[in-house]
């Protein structure tokens, strides 16, 4: 850490890097996002060396961000190691206190309470915690586990599951709808899909899954389907776009059945 820390300082030094000297907090918490999805995408694919490589990057901008606050003299890596101690220590009673717990719900829930109490934003509403830059679904799901936190929930999966059928019709009928302002309809249909979207990140909750990297794996599921027709196309001297339909459906029948599908 000491010999990286020299590294950051040697690139934003007076005779270090043009660039590295103009980046700031915010910018590189930019960059840091970047990372940590190429990290995210080397952990799903199970790439040991690529998680090595990743887990340095986001190291690296992680202790850039902690060098300018340093320069500053408003805290340090030690002070940022302390405080994230602190607060583990402080969220997990059932391991350094004396209030076990048997099961990770339970766990949850008491997170959450010890969480809100630490969040000043969270007087006001226990959404506040939430950050409302995170990508669409995931912040659906957080904004629903503190509702469900607040016992504002269904019963079980089947209850979320008829408010899907629900959202469903709601959304058919309003497209079925004919409305004189083409602008007004698509605002009025992109609310209701949006509700279809977020009664289905409830399905994913209570299911046990993550909706972000679900919808992630489908997409790359897709994708390499796609990758197969084209090549297939491809290797016929042809365009994907000069392809009759019902020959790319055998293609694509074809791409499912790949051993790598199985």
């Amino acid at each position: 850490m000491k010999r990286l820390k020299g590294l950051i300082r040697s690139l934003r030094g007076d005779q270090g890097c043009p660039w590295d000297r103009e980046q700031t907090p915010r910018t590189m918490a930019g960059y840091l996002l970047e990372e940590t999805y190429e990290l995210s995408d080397a952990v799903e694919a199970d790439d040991s060396r690529s998680v090595c490589e990743e887990l340095g990057d986001v190291l690296f901008h992680l202790m850039f961000i902690i060098d300018c606050f340093e320069e500053k003299g408003l805290f340090d890596l030690d002070r940022v190691i302390e405080g994230i101690m602190e607060k583990m220590i402080r969220r997990h009673p059932h391991v350094f206190g004396e209030k076990p717990l048997e099961t990770s719900d339970a766990v949850k829930d008491q997170w959450q309470r010890i969480k809100a109490e630490e969040k000043e934003d969270s007087k006001d509403s226990i959404l506040g915690s939430v950050p409302r830059h995170l990508p669409a679904l995931m912040r659906a799901l957080r904004v629903s586990e503190r509702a469900a936190g607040a016992k504002f929930d269904w019963d079980d999966i089947s209850g979320v599951m008829e408010k899907v059928e629900e959202e469903w019709r709601e959304f058919n009928a309003e497209m079925g709808e004919s409305l004189p302002d083409p602008k007004k309809k698509d605002d009025r249909l992109a609310l209701e899909f949006g509700d279809l979207l977020f009664t289905l990140v409830n399905v994913a909750r209570f299911a046990r899954l993550d909706p972000e990297s679900a919808l992630h794996a489908a997409t790359k599921k897709f994708e390499r389907r796609f990758r197969f027709m084209e090549k297939r196309i491809a290797e016929s001297g042809r365009n994907i776009r000069s392809v009759p339909q019902a020959e790319k459906e055998v293609l694509w029948e074809e791409a499912k059945s790949q051993p790598s599908e199985q």
